[in-house]
């Protein structure tokens, strides 16, 4: 797909924003791959959640809902307080903004940590007139909200990283798979690579991650080499034995390994294979960017990895920590950019609200994470950059944002 032209919507702050391993991690975009739409993981069902927001915020006309957990496992509470900070964050920047309308406000409601809660969230949300509910987090929350917000014709932005919980009318706003080995992809291809290969982990979202290389791989004109899988990392040996007479002939000249956890046991036993060169390109995900050690790591040298602008999350982290006290987590960047998207003039007070037509212009939106843009189907597209490791440990960008 062509880069989006550089009219995209500035949602709403004209040119102000522009220069802007599975399991949870405070400061990543990397979630567990959540259990499928309908189970509940997090064990028996907790005491019913209340039905009032749990505060309001903007001075806006049109009601936005944002429903995250605010209550439950730590850190996921963490997390939807977190997100919640980010939202209350944007709105401040929106009424200290003289050329800004203040179009929203926003009814903040607490999901916990279930798919239930999340349901309930969403029908407290639709009752009260919400005209666009944002949030929750985990997909199969997403999942469960998003079946009430359909069901009212109300659209949903939710913050999961699986897009499988997405559809007509609930969008993800996340860095997705399939947009992180596409742009990865592209570029290695662009470089002149010709047999790419995969290691990915026997989890959920390690096939997620697997799925969509493969896809990807054949949309961009590659045949991958080989697909590898592993249950334990200490299968790393084997897995790069078995590589290695592919490397040595060039049938494969670059090896996909996302997975933050397991990348530095797979860069040492190619090193001690004798299996890293120049020859060959080491390729990393999105949520290599939230692991600084991984910079340190020998095996890693030389390693290049998709991630979103940096300068987004720097923009707004004096702020955040100036007023609540800690740092901004990575997915901060997502619920403020969700929110004063959610305040633009176009999109609030359109004669239909948050219309399909007007989320889903190709021509996209600019947010503290750069250019993203929702598709039909409820996915959304990042411009990603590609970072790569340099001896010593220094990360340099060696290709800006594409989508």
């Amino acid at each position: 797909m062509a880069p989006l032209p550089r009219r995209s919507v500035l949602l709403g702050l004209a040119g102000l924003m522009a220069g802007c391993a599975p399991g949870l991690q405070l400061g990543s975009r990397t979630w567990p791959w959540d259990a499928p739409a309908g189970s509940d993981a997090t064990g028996p069902a907790p005491m019913p959640l209340p039905t009032t927001p749990a505060e309001r915020f903007g001075r806006g006309p049109v009601n936005v809902a944002l429903i995250l957990p605010l209550s439950g496992e730590p850190a996921v509470m963490q997390l939807g307080t977190a997100l919640a900070n980010a939202s209350r964050l944007a709105v401040a920047f929106i009424e200290a903004n003289p050329n800004i309308g203040e179009n929203i406000t926003i009814s903040l409601r607490d999901t916990g940590t279930t798919a239930a809660g999340a349901t309930s969230a969403a029908q407290a949300s639709v009752a009260e007139g919400a005209k666009l509910i944002l949030g929750p987090l985990m997909a199969e929350q997403v999942s469960a909200a998003g079946a009430v917000a359909r069901a009212a014709n109300v659209p949903l932005i939710g913050f999961a990283n699986n897009g499988n919980a997405a559809g007509p009318g609930v969008y993800v706003l996340n860095v997705l798979p399939e947009a992180e080995m596409k742009r990865a992809l592209t570029y290695i291809r662009e470089q002149g690579f010709r047999a790419p290969a995969g290691v990915f982990p026997a989890t959920p979202y390690g096939e997620a991650l697997a799925t969509a290389f493969r896809q990807q791989a054949v949309a961009i004109g590659f045949s991958p080499s080989a697909v590898y899988t592993f249950s334990d990392v200490s299968e790393a040996g084997q897995i790069v034995a078995q590589a290695k007479p592919m490397i040595d002939m060039g049938t494969i000249d670059a090896l996909f390994m996302p997975d933050r956890a397991s990348a530095p046991v797979f860069a040492g036993a190619l090193q001690q294979a004798g299996a890293i060169s120049e020859l060959m390109q080491v390729v990393g995900s999105a949520d290599w960017s939230n692991d600084a050690s991984l910079a340190s790591q020998p095996g890693l040298a030389g390693a290049i990895y998709p991630a979103v602008d940096a300068s987004g999350l720097e923009a707004i982290r004096a702020d955040y920590q100036a007023r609540f006290g800690s740092p901004p987590p990575q997915m901060a960047t997502m619920a403020y950019t969700a929110t004063i998207l959610a305040n633009v003039n176009t999109l609030s007070l359109a004669p239909v609200p948050y219309d399909a037509s007007l989320l889903t212009n190709p021509s996209g939106f600019n947010g503290r994470d750069g250019l993203f843009r929702f598709l039909s189907n409820g996915r959304s597209e990042y411009g990603l950059t590609i970072r790569k490791i340099g001896a010593g440990g220094a990360v340099s960008t060696v290709e800006g944002v594409k989508l």
